[in-house]
């Protein structure tokens, strides 16, 4: 067989580090499946739905810095389009293919199946436009350029990227790649960067405190081992918001916790919030984050650090890399810090648990305990991930969790991806009852392909989350009770997993010695309260409520 189109877009994912290639198949991309299943390099990973292929190339992208998605036209790529959504909002680059009719038909107008019945084939590409980067129509005569092209952008800006590959497009002739799909990455301008040396340096001079609040996008832009670098050289008060944990060493002195503005521990507001200078690192003030926006930091208290432009007081620096900038503060800290005043910081503590009660307070302080170096911890937007917001990770731990986009029920899939991009790693996942409702079909994919997570599925019996919000006992926030323990066997007859359904502290305690190696499927039903939930949840719905009741 012939070097081809499907071989060259392979041999790009190859080369940009993706080896698996998660979708479900469709007539309209199953020639191009052929090249996938004969790759040398590169495997399938076929999911229960696109929806769930989306979040499961999503948690693969988070752990491996990119990820791929295949569907087929129009029905296949719309039940994606949510998970691709939620992956251009927090920034990562997932390159979804859509197998589409050839391009004869396209032409022709005829009326296809996956249609819309009207001779339109852009319906779906002009949707994608949105939520991706960089998109383009492959044709016999561009294709190889604009795989190029779209793969480098969306690498480049940690977006999504659309391909549409007719049918026979991807069956045309190409020649191999001679060229690396990515260049040299982009240099700050010498003279700028001078100029903001020179500014940073006269802002350290005068502050006589300095604490570093750093957010996902430095994770997204590649400056995890820097800032811990330059913790390790400097030490002084940092924290993450909830979408970048994991980012620091959380054991290290200095750490403070997790900041969510007024709905933060009192002592990290203090170490954050009333320092005279905050370095921010690519840093998102969300709402849920925040509590509603309650963070309380001024123009000139600030350096804002974003990807490829910087703020000092109220100027900004458009063109220096996130990577210059951080290098920048970096060294220049290192010769202030003597003058720094740099108080011990105590590390956070959870909440006192009730001796022999089974609840929120309980269970987060059992997780911590359960917590080791490496771990992967995946948190469902609800009770799941503002109760893990209070944890501190320990050293090298993967957080992934979606508090700007929120879907809930991405965290299981997600998990899927994140195993199959680490399958050495153990992997917690943290879902609650009505979230993982929404795509436990992905289960069945976790045993087919013989993964091993521990899935502690709280049980709180329905939407807890909304329920603080409101309507605490409006029947709209319930849900079909489930036979957790029995669901694993359902969906898949060949791997066997174990499950276990615990209402008391030290049954838990009891399963958790069982599944601490991770050597098998484990599934934990966690029964908790109905109305229990975390403090720092209890101030999030409260900021939501307010503001969802708002009259402007």
């Amino acid at each position: 067989m012939s070097y081809c189109v499907a071989d060259y877009l392979l041999d790009r994912f190859t080369e940009a580090g993706i080896n698996h290639l998660f979708g479900v198949p469709g007539d309209y991309n199953l020639q191009f499946l052929d090249h996938v299943i004969d790759n040398p390099t590169l495997a399938w990973v076929g999911c229960a739905n696109e929806l769930n292929a989306a979040y499961a190339a999503d948690g693969y992208a988070r752990c491996n810095g990119a990820a791929a998605l295949l569907t087929t036209f129009g029905v296949g790529e719309l039940s994606a389009i949510n998970g691709i959504a939620g992956s251009y909002a927090e920034y990562l680059p997932v390159i979804h293919v859509v197998g589409a009719p050839c391009l004869g038909a396209q032409l022709r107008g005829e009326l296809m199946h996956h249609t819309l019945g009207d001779g339109d084939f852009n319906h779906f590409a002009r949707m994608a436009q949105e939520v991706t980067v960089a998109q383009a129509s492959l044709t016999v005569e561009n294709a190889c350029y604009e795989i190029d092209r779209v793969l480098q952008q969306a690498i480049t800006q940690r977006r999504p990227g659309y391909l549409l590959l007719p049918s026979d497009v991807s069956q045309a002739c190409a020649t191999r790649p001679t060229q690396p799909l990515l260049t040299t990455p982009a240099r700050s301008d010498p003279e700028l960067l001078a100029d903001f040396r020179a500014c940073v340096q006269e802002r350290l001079a005068e502050s006589r405190s300095v604490a570093l609040l750093a957010d996902f996008l430095a994770l997204r832009f590649g400056q995890q081992k820097a800032l811990q670098q330059w913790m390790d050289d400097t030490p002084m008060p940092h924290a993450t918001l909830l979408m970048g944990k994991g980012l620091f060493d959380e054991g290290q002195q200095g750490f403070v916790g997790t900041y969510s503005a007024a709905a933060s521990d009192a002592s990290v507001i203090q170490a954050i919030e009333k320092a005279e200078l905050v370095v921010c690192v690519g840093v998102k003030f969300t709402d849920t984050i925040t509590a509603g926006f309650t963070q309380h930091f001024t123009l000139e208290q600030t350096i804002d650090i974003q990807p490829h432009a910087t703020r000092i007081g109220d100027r900004w620096f458009s063109g220096i890399t996130m990577a210059d900038a951080v290098d920048v503060l970096h060294q220049l800290c290192k010769h202030q810090v003597s003058g720094w005043s740099v108080p011990q910081q105590k590390p956070p503590v959870l909440p006192a648990a009730t001796p022999g009660k089974l609840d929120q307070h309980a269970f987060w302080q059992a997780i911590q305990n359960f917590l080791r170096a490496g771990d992967i911890i995946l948190a469902d937007q609800g009770t799941a991930a503002f109760g893990a917001a209070t944890l501190t990770l320990p050293a090298g731990a993967t957080f992934i969790s979606q508090p700007l986009w929120g879907s809930i029920g991405f965290t299981l899939p997600a998990a899927f991806g994140a195993q199959t991009a680490c399958p050495n790693r153990r992997v917690i996942l943290l879902v609650g009852d009505g979230s993982a409702q929404l795509t436990i079909q992905e289960m069945g994919s976790m045993l087919r392909d013989g993964q091993r997570p521990v899935i502690f599925l709280l049980n709180n019996d329905g939407y807890t989350v909304e329920r603080a919000i409101h309507g605490a006992e409006q029947r709209y926030n319930d849900i079909a009770p489930w036979n957790w323990t029995q669901i694993p066997q359902a969906l898949n007859i060949h791997n066997p997993a174990q499950c276990w359904r615990v209402t008391e502290q030290i049954q838990l305690e009891e399963v958790m010695q069982k599944v601490a190696k991770a050597e098998r499927f484990s599934l934990v039903e966690v029964v908790l309260p109905k109305q229990d939930i975390p403090e720092l949840l209890q101030a999030v719905t409260a900021a939501l409520a307010r503001r969802n009741a708002a009259k402007n």
